[in-house]
């Protein structure tokens, strides 16, 4: 077998092999993320305390009362918290 064809085929392996890790990495960090982000982009002073941190973890896990009172408290706005909370869950 030529050089460059086992080349191309280790290739395409490793690149299916990272692509299905990809998909199939929890979306749990991603989803409490783009809670925190949200807050950020509002409060606009730099990173998230350890709070907003907790609360989105609790919209993640359904608790979408406790997270949008645990943003108000923090000093978001009502409407961020509650879209902030809607984008935990997803």
């Amino acid at each position: 077998m030529r050089t460059s064809t086992r080349i191309a085929g280790v290739l395409s392996g490793l690149t299916l092999v990272l692509g299905g890790a990809a998909f199939a990495a929890p979306a749990a960090h991603a989803d409490v993320s783009a809670c925190i982000n949200q807050v950020e982009r509002e409060l606009q002073g730099g990173e998230a305390p350890e709070s907003v941190r907790a609360a989105c973890s609790a919209g993640y896990s359904g608790e979408q009362e406790q997270c949008v009172t645990g943003l108000t408290k923090g000093g978001v706005t009502n409407g961020t918290a509650v879209s902030a909370c809607k984008v935990s869950a997803q």
